[in-house]
């Protein structure tokens, strides 16, 4: 009998049909329940986290026996018959109780938790517990992580809390991935948010069809992790680049890529409804909230995820351009410019202004 997976092969490859050193069978072949997961290849990583190793034999119409061999790294003696049990005093607290205000340790757990909400958020939509569970432990610590259990709860999740990426299953019960996707591509609240579709179907058609529907990406199970870990960067990185797009918010560059067409058509018409109301000074992120027509947290996400800014800054940056070109093409004062464009503290308005052009509005009229 030989390792069905070892240091030198492929722990996501299928062996070719009817041929096995090891004996063992296709491992999908004749599969008739619902899930094509990868709870082989869950094992083979469970299994190489403590040093061992997995087998597989199968014979024909007898079935298949798979053999896990993990080391044991320490030893300890055995207990003779009738020895007394060890006592142990009484735990006097079961729960830590909470930590003092201001204490070294209610810092740290500050810490980790702003350093959790600075990681990108990501939704796994599978109906699979153990594609979901493998897919939890590859992406923890790097991705905020919330999981959907099939295609309904994963669109109701995704505009409730428009994550920053998606990963989503195709074949579940109800609405599949190809339906997620082209319902979340196609509103508003979430078309910016880049999918990938996770599958076990490889064949080129069914890959089209996702491309068709919006999908960013296509990965086919079983997949290698890595390959994952890079799909995953280049989308982000991508989003980077659309915030770029949007930064200076001065004439958008042409572009003919039908994917950015809502999204420039968002930012514009988010400026505008800023821009017609720069006098009111109240104007702010519910007033915003109300024009646009979306909540306040699906506001932020998207603005954050399109510009950078999170809502508020966004406003803020909208007035700042206006002044910028008032005090360029006008001759009122920098106080009346000030308030033209909202603010009632002229201190305050210079202020930000230098922040953000890196120059005090004196400046721009030289």
């Amino acid at each position: 009998t030989k390792p069905l997976f070892g240091p030198d092969t492929d722990p996501f490859a299928t062996p070719p049909q009817g041929s096995s050193s090891s004996g063992a069978k296709p491992l999908r072949a004749g599969r008739t329940q619902h899930h094509t997961g990868i709870g082989l290849a869950l094992a083979k990583e469970l299994t190489t986290l403590m040093d061992g190793e997995i087998w597989a034999n199968s014979k024909e119409g007898e079935g298949s026996t798979f053999t896990i061999r993990i080391p044991i790294r320490q030893e300890a003696p055995l207990q003779k018959e009738g020895s007394p049990m060890p006592s142990f005093p009484e735990a006097e607290i079961l729960v830590a109780p909470p930590a003092e205000p201001g204490s070294p340790a209610e810092s740290a757990v500050a810490g980790v938790e702003a350093e959790l909400a600075e990681l990108p958020s990501l939704l796994v939509i599978e109906d699979n517990p153990d594609v979901a569970a493998y897919l939890f432990a590859c992406l923890e610590g790097r991705y905020q992580l919330e999981h959907a259990k099939d295609g309904q709860q994963g669109i109701d999740k995704a505009l409730e809390q428009v994550p920053d990426i998606i990963i989503s299953d195709v074949m579940m019960p109800g609405k599949n991935g190809y339906e997620v996707c082209q319902a979340l591509k196609t509103d508003e609240r979430t078309s910016h948010i880049p999918i990938i579709l996770l599958t076990a179907k490889a064949g080129q058609g069914s890959k089209s069809e996702g491309l068709s529907r919006g999908a960013d990406a296509y990965l086919s199970k079983p997949f290698d992790k890595q390959e994952l870990f890079i799909r995953l960067e280049k989308l982000l990185e991508l989003r980077a680049t659309l915030q770029k797009r949007y930064s200076t918010m001065e004439e958008l560059p042409a572009n003919e890529d039908p994917a950015l067409r809502p999204e420039d058509q968002f930012v514009m018409r988010l400026r505008k409804a800023v821009e017609a109301n720069l006098e009111d000074e109240h104007f702010g992120i519910h007033e915003l909230c109300r024009e646009i027509g979306l909540s306040r947290t699906q506001l932020h996400r998207k603005v954050k995820a399109l510009t950078g800014r999170p809502t508020s800054g966004f406003i803020r940056f909208i007035r700042l351009l206006r002044a910028k070109k008032l005090l360029a093409v006008s001759d009122l004062n920098i106080s009346q410019v000030a308030f033209e464009v909202g603010f009632r503290d002229p201190k305050y308005f210079s202020r930000t202004f230098q922040e953000e052009f890196g120059k005090p509005p004196i400046e721009m009229r030289k």
